[in-house]
């Protein structure tokens, strides 16, 4: 693996993220998981995240999309709490999901809408 991609990918999840999500989550890790918890964060958050073509705030509303089309509800809670901490606003949120119903279908907008309301409700406590 390259280090300097991982080292990239570690602090970019962090701050999308949160510090302590990532460690937790890598700590966790065992020889069955590590292996793919050090690809990952080199590929996806080194190499796909630190590419400076798209910011944060633009590829979280991306993930946010595809996550949501995908059905992978506990990724799309993830990285909506992501998304905020890169920036993204409610509103948006709220168009991004609203994106998701019209290609993906009303079931789907309103998993995403029940992900984001927890989400909200957790960070007003």
């Amino acid at each position: 693996m390259d280090d300097d991609l991982f080292a990239k990918g570690l602090a970019q999840r962090k701050a999308t993220l949160g510090a302590e999500y990532v460690e937790k989550n890598l700590a966790a890790a065992d020889d069955f998981t590590r292996p793919f918890q050090e690809a990952m964060t080199a590929w996806c958050w080194g190499f796909g995240w630190d590419d400076d073509a798209i910011d944060a705030k633009t590829r979280s509303m991306m993930n946010l999309s595809m996550i949501g089309a995908l059905g992978k509800m506990h990724e799309w809670e993830l990285h909506c709490r992501g998304a905020i901490n890169n920036g993204v606003s409610k509103e948006e949120i709220r168009a991004i999901i609203h994106v998701v119903g019209i290609y993906c279908g009303v079931p789907q907008a309103l998993e995403c809408f029940r992900a984001a309301k927890k989400v909200f409700d957790e960070l007003e406590d």
